[in-house]
């Protein structure tokens, strides 16, 4: 949910870490600061708002040590300000500390330092952590950072420093993540590897319970409890560029534009017309698919919507029941999970908390865990059975596009793996999905072509207090998606509704000039979709419908119609996102909206 980065080297470290953090902003952005070693002195500056106002004052002011930590912050406890901004110091101040996550026993271990006579200045959870490695210091900061960490109870990704040990950095992971960063007489870490791509493409990606000790003779790793271990390096491919806007006014609007590629990205090698569908590493047998009794699809956000599509096509081609559930109530519901179940667990940043603990609670029942994820070497890819990596590349905007997207085609690529291995399919209703598949690229691409009507359409609805998204089957999906994303980057109130639900209250709702945007992909239900428009026009809705070139009677019904090429109505969900997407995004545009930092969101939520 924040940023983390930190420094140790020859260089200037604030350099550094106000890039490092410029780079992670869509982590966290209510406030920032460093925390510098100069001269032997600890100086901190941080500041609440945006990072720009930290980067001001240090280039006015600038320090000039060559070790220090930095942080971007996402509120949890404790409103924005600067007293509650990382990082943050033990009551001699001698000791700094940034963190992400959440010290769930934070209010115990307050009192007992209190009555071990230190004192606190913030409303935070994180001010317990230096104040508890204070008390195990005694001239031994890893020592003390082991001891400390035993009595933590939560998530948390930290890094230290002491002014009594100037040259040493020292980072912890637990349930959130970090990184190490390996570069050439200098070495760092972060929370999200863009924050050092500029340095180096060099890493170590910590496990839970890794701690790293930083100095400018190299990094050393070690367990929770002081043993020594190696770990490869992983070496990042993609560049620096992909994490940057390329000419577009912002990060979601280029990365709607990259969908495209991702989709190709995500296929390339995995689906052909001279071959099975090829997911090397999904091994399930027909064996093990016949000895599945369920699915169960976890996520949050939008990727719970990639999941509702998934079920729609696990259930239609594969035969296998299949339940989605949000994962902040999957794991608190006594979910019927056995060691006959498939659970997919879909993760864009692979790290989402809740998320996570879904799969253990599941993994520890005995049932396969699938992970469906766009980070290599993620916590999610790592402790799953099983992994089909999203090709999305990096998301920055904090509003999903590319990645739902690619979310979307994993769970048509396994539907149909599925429908193959169990021979639910026949060859030939096989290649007709493939082709179809195949085609969806070039199609986005027409869709991106067309935006001029989106942009007249989202002139018209720019002022209004309240949208409601209406759809059936695949399109009811469609619908929850295209109201988040207005809800994310607009602050529109939007919400989604099953076309024959709407009758049942939230008609209500519709008066005159209401507007109400209606995805009409799925022919097979267009009759009944049809009837419930006419519903709403006659209570005065003003209807804009998003329909497959050559639909006949629709502009009849409706307003207002955004087109999009046909294709088979499964796959119907992947054009007509791209036009939802662009909606809400030049409508956020319309209104000025900050559009890849939308208030009160961060990118990838490790906290519950």
């Amino acid at each position: 949910m924040c940023g983390i980065v930190g420094y140790v080297g020859k260089g200037t470290a604030t350099s550094f870490l106000v890039s490092g953090l410029s780079k992670l902003e869509y982590r966290g952005y209510d406030s920032a600061g460093v925390a510098v070693i100069e001269g032997g002195d600890l100086t901190v500056r941080k500041f609440k708002g945006r990072l720009a106002n930290l980067a001001s004052n240090i280039q006015t002011s600038p320090i000039k040590g060559n070790i220090g930590i930095g942080h971007t912050r996402w509120a949890t406890h404790g409103a924005p300000s600067d007293m509650n901004s990382h990082p943050h110091l033990n009551s001699e101040e001698t000791i700094a500390v940034v963190h992400n996550g959440i010290i769930e026993n934070y209010l115990e271990l307050r009192e007992w330092l209190k009555g071990e006579g230190y004192t606190f200045k913030s409303e935070t959870d994180t001010e317990v952590i230096p104040n508890l490695i204070d008390y195990y210091y005694h001239g031994d900061l890893f020592e003390a950072v082991k001891k400390a960490i035993k009595r933590l109870e939560g998530s948390y990704a930290i890094g230290v420093l002491s002014k009594n040990e100037p040259d040493k950095l020292i980072a912890v992971r637990k349930d959130s993540p970090l990184i190490v960063g390996l570069g050439e007489d200098q070495f760092f870490i972060a929370s999200d590897i863009p924050a050092v791509l500029n340095y180096t493409r060099d890493v170590y990606l910590l496990e839970d319970g890794e701690i790293a000790i930083i100095t400018n003779s190299g990094v050393k790793l070690f367990t929770e409890d002081g043993k020594s271990i190696s770990k490869e390096v992983y070496h990042v491919t993609w560049n620096e560029d992909a994490a940057e806007k390329g000419g577009f006014d912002d990060f979601m609007l280029k990365e709607v534009h990259e969908q495209p590629k991702a989709i190709r990205d995500t296929m390339t090698s995995r689906v052909s017309m001279d071959h099975s569908i090829c997911l090397d590493d999904l091994k399930l047998s027909k064996e093990d698919l016949e000895n599945i009794d369920r699915v169960f699809i976890v996520a949050c956000g939008t990727a719970y919507h990639a999941g509702l599509v998934g079920k729609h096509v696990i259930e239609s081609l594969a035969k296998i029941p299949v339940e989605v559930d949000i994962a902040s109530e999957f794991r608190y519901r006594n979910p019927l999970v056995t060691d006959k179940s498939l659970v997919i667990v879909v993760s864009q940043s692979g790290e989402t908390a809740d998320t996570l603990a879904a799969l253990r609670n599941s993994k520890k029942i005995g049932a396969k865990i699938v992970a469906l994820t766009n980070v290599v070497g993620s916590t999610v890819s790592r402790e799953a059975d099983h992994v089909l990596y999203t090709l999305a590349g990096p998301e920055i905007s904090v509003a999903s596009t590319k990645a739902y997207v690619t979310q979307v085609i994993g769970m048509y690529m396994l539907a149909m793996n599925f429908a193959e291995t169990k021979g639910t399919l026949t060859s030939k209703e096989l290649d007709k999905l493939k082709e179809e598949l195949l085609d969806l690229p070039e199609k986005v691409e027409l869709v991106l072509e067309d935006k001029a009507k989106v942009k007249e359409v989202a002139k018209k609805i720019y002022k209004e207090n309240d949208v409601f998204y209406l759809g059936r089957g695949l399109d009811y999906a469609l619908a929850l998606e295209g109201a988040l994303k207005l809800k994310e980057i607009t602050y529109i109130h939007a919400d989604a509704y099953a076309g024959g639900e709407l009758k049942h209250g939230p008609i209500a709702l519709i008066e005159e000039g209401t507007k109400v945007i209606t995805p009409f992909t799925q022919d097979d239900l267009k009759e009944k979709m049809l009837s419930n428009i006419i519903e709403i026009k006659a209570r005065g809705a003003h209807v804009i419908g998003i329909c497959y070139e050559g639909t006949k009677g629709v502009e009849e019904v409706m307003d207002e119609v955004l087109y999009i090429p046909k294709t088979l109505g499964m796959f119907g969900p992947i054009l007509g996102v791209t036009v939802l997407q662009l909606l809400a995004y030049y409508t956020a545009k319309e209104k000025g909206c900050d559009i890849d930092k939308p208030r009160n969101l961060a990118k990838s939520v490790t906290v519950e």
